[in-house]
């Protein structure tokens, strides 16, 4: 089996990910995913498109991840790694989507505008 590449995103965070076939070892720019997203939860993020494919343990990861904060990436990684479980497999992509790990959540950070403190935050009016 060759490599299967993609890519996922999550506001500003974008995860290209190497799928090989292997022992379950996911790296995170060049770190163990355990090292890089320390935390059970984002830890579970990571790895929850696997274990929904039934395919914990049977492929090694490679993910290059730039963006964002730590929980965007973790989402961008997961993301990418169910488009390629589905590239090999295509019959794991209805458990996938029962999950709601196919579908890019698309809700980005609303702009400021001129004459407000935030998007939609206006300044403190005080009448003196």
């Amino acid at each position: 089996m060759s490599t299967t590449n993609t890519s996922g995103r999550r506001k500003t965070a974008v995860a290209r990910i190497y799928l090989s076939a292997g022992s379950g070892n996911i790296t995170v720019n060049g770190k163990d995913y355990k090292e890089y997203f320390p935390t059970l939860p984002l830890q579970y993020i990571v790895t929850q498109s696997t274990e929904v494919a039934g395919a914990a343990g049977n492929y090694d990861v490679k993910v290059n991840v730039a963006g964002g904060g730590i929980k965007g990436q973790a989402e961008a990684v997961r993301l990418a790694i169910a488009k390629a479980l589905i590239e090999l497999n295509p019959e794991v992509k209805s458990a996938l989507r029962a999950k709601g790990l196919v579908t890019r959540d698309d809700r980005m950070v609303e702009r400021k505008k001129p004459g407000r403190r935030k998007a939609r935050r206006r300044f403190q009016f005080s009448k003196r």
